[in-house]
């Protein structure tokens, strides 16, 4: 049996020399299934490859994306920081991610740019690096079936469209979706996510606005 599996999930991933003396406060309400994730060794975890990436958003199983173990704990530390420094991660969302002074829409779905930001996932899931996964984030409501918690038809043919209309002219592979309510972790602004593969950097750079998601900068 590996050495971390004898291990509080807590301290699996971290040098001896930092284990904390008990279970951190950013980790002692997490779920279960996040304590699996967070006690797996990081050398346990396989990358997702693109054609299992692929096969994932067609089969609509986007419940099996997870984050790699050691990211799963800086992403914790990282929202329970938020929380208390800005209130909620919407807060911090809109005010430093989307700089948005309103969150009022100024026409239909698609119609404006201003009413859209494309940046990068800040915590993207563990997958192969040669896959950019990007946030659509949305001013305007995009619907979901009542009964089902997925897209409309109609919602589905907007959101589409604009991804082609968008992505698609410069980027040969790429897929789309929209999270299940249930799996959303920031429910009160509209969002749908891009996975990208082997995109141009220049590209990124233009239609991100030169964004770095917070991964890259969070200690």
């Amino acid at each position: 049996m590996p050495k971390e599996k004898l291990l509080p999930f807590w301290k699996v991933n971290v040098p001896p020399e930092q284990w904390p003396a008990e279970c951190p406060d950013f980790l002692s309400n997490v779920s279960e299934k996040d304590q699996r994730i967070i006690g797996t060794s990081d050398e346990e975890y396989t990358l997702l490859a693109w054609p299992e990436v692929r096969e994932l958003v067609r089969v609509d199983r986007v419940d099996k994306f997870h984050r790699k173990p050691s990211e799963l704990r800086r992403y914790r530390a990282f929202t329970y920081r938020l929380v208390k420094e800005y209130g909620s991660i919407m807060n911090f969302i809109v005010n430093e991610r989307l700089h948005w002074a309103s969150m009022q829409p100024k026409g239909k779905p698609f119609e404006f740019d201003e009413d859209i930001r494309i940046l990068y996932n800040d915590w993207p899931y563990g997958i192969d690096p040669d896959i950019v996964h990007l946030v659509v984030w949305t001013k305007f409501e995009l619907e979901d079936d009542e009964e089902t918690g997925l897209c409309t038809a109609e919602s589905r043919k907007e959101i589409n469209d604009y991804v082609q209309k968008t992505f698609a002219a410069k980027v040969k592979e790429l897929v789309w979706f929209k999270n299940w309510k249930s799996l959303k972790s920031v429910h009160a602004v509209e969002h749908f996510h891009v996975m990208l593969y082997k995109p141009d950097c220049e590209f990124l750079k233009e239609i991100t606005n030169g964004d770095v998601p917070m991964t890259e900068k969070f200690d």
